[in-house]
């Protein structure tokens, strides 16, 4: 089957359960084994596309595409996976929608080049970890930004039907902070690696560049967000906002400078 038609379904079938998920529409409430499984399909269409697009050459191919292509599917994979625990209502609407662009903007960008040193096991490891980081703070960010929402019609007497399909706001909150932590745990591996990775090929922990920088700024935001969820007992508009800002420090890190230099100045 040609790789054209395949992102073709991909895209569709992600769409058309977005649409059937979406908060008030028949998938969003519904509880049984079959909101559950039905993401899988086109998720594992996705994670071959992207295997072709990442491994298909010699080496490692990374760019804007591929990268913000692999957050989305570690994404609706987190999420398949939460699903079985959680009651997700009509989240995963907006989850499957932002992987239907995902792919759609793989599908039409220039195959991305092959990444210096990607042969090397330490670098392979830096890499997964810091896409796992991503999926993770990309599901906190998402979160966030749906508390945000819900709060501001927390008390209408009718709120809209987008409001009306989410989680509670407690099991919203929660798994905010679930994400965090995880991804929290995760970028520190990311730096660690990042700093091994450096050693063993420059000489030197921490080249002084963008990615080393918001990198490190991310870290300690999330790390304030963590400390003052303990100590303070943070929530509501202040854990929206760290969290978004942390979110932002991270993209600003790889996914957004890759955004800049291929798609603006076309490089």
């Amino acid at each position: 089957m040609p790789q054209t038609l395949l992102f073709a379904l991909t895209v569709l079938a992600y769409l058309a359960l977005a649409i059937w998920f979406w908060p008030g529409k028949p998938g969003c409430c519904r509880t049984d084994w079959l909101p559950r499984v039905l993401p899988i399909v086109p998720l594992a269409l996705h994670l071959y596309l992207l295997q072709m697009g990442v491994f298909g050459g010699e080496g490692i191919r990374i760019g804007f595409s591929t990268s913000i292509s692999a957050v989305a599917a570690l994404t609706v994979l987190t999420y398949a996976g939460a699903a079985w625990r959680y009651h997700l209502g009509g989240v995963q609407g907006f989850v499957l929608a932002f992987a239907a662009a995902a792919v759609a903007i793989e599908a039409i960008s220039p195959v991305p080049h092959t990444a210096s040193h990607s042969s090397l096991p330490i670098f392979k490891l830096h890499l997964a970890m810091a896409f796992a980081a991503y999926a993770l703070f990309t599901i906190a960010a998402l979160h966030a930004l749906l508390i945000a929402l819900a709060e501001k019609h927390l008390h209408k007497a009718v709120p809209p039907a987008v409001v009306a399909g989410l989680p509670p706001l407690l099991t919203l909150e929660k798994l905010l902070f679930r994400m965090v932590q995880a991804g929290f745990f995760l970028l520190t591996l990311t730096l660690l690696s990042g700093a091994l990775f450096s050693e063993e090929i420059f000489g030197h922990p921490a080249p002084f560049n963008h990615k080393t920088v918001f990198g490190l700024i991310s870290w300690l935001i999330f790390a304030a967000l963590l400390l003052g969820r303990r100590i303070y007992g943070w929530r509501g508009r202040t854990a929206i906002y760290w969290t978004l800002t942390g979110f932002i420090s991270l993209m600003l890190a790889y996914v957004g400078v890759k955004f800049v230099v291929e798609v603006l100045l076309g490089r």
